[in-house]
């Protein structure tokens, strides 16, 4: 499944792997152009975020922006578990009736965690899930 991305998306991506040396797959941006989220490429998270967090912290400071780090998986299970993190995943299943959902179980006390402020987090995963795998939702159980 291809990503689209606009000017503004291929510029960070640019800057992004400028500054760290690691494949950027995927970025969202905020209507402020003030939050980004990145997928990484598997494997790259380590590399990306540096010593100390000292790389990605670089970034940031280039594009003016908050930067939160994803890292990309080769199943749609991994790749929702992973833009929910931290927040404990225990189980992803994918539904495909009229539409293709995944279920998320996540624990109790983290599903503020999963939800994020003002749901940016959960918002952030339904619309990478659809880019990425063609799923519909993520809801959480």
């Amino acid at each position: 499944m291809g990503v689209t991305l606009d000017d503004d998306a291929r510029q960070y991506l640019a800057a992004f792997e400028d500054v760290t040396g690691v494949d950027g797959r995927d970025c969202l941006v905020t209507e402020g152009g003030d939050r980004l989220l990145i997928v990484v490429a598997s494997g790259g998270m380590g590399e990306a975020i540096g010593p100390g967090g000292r790389t990605v912290t670089r970034f940031e400071e280039r594009v003016d922006a908050q930067v939160r780090l994803v890292e990309d998986a080769d199943t749609p299970e991994a790749f929702v578990a992973n833009v929910l993190a931290p927040a404990a995943v225990y189980n992803v299943t994918v539904s495909e009736n009229n539409d293709t959902v995944a279920y998320v179980e996540v624990a109790e006390a983290d599903h503020g965690i999963a939800i994020g402020t003002d749901g940016r987090t959960i918002d952030a995963a339904r619309q990478l899930a659809d880019r990425h795998f063609g799923i519909d939702d993520v809801q959480l159980i």
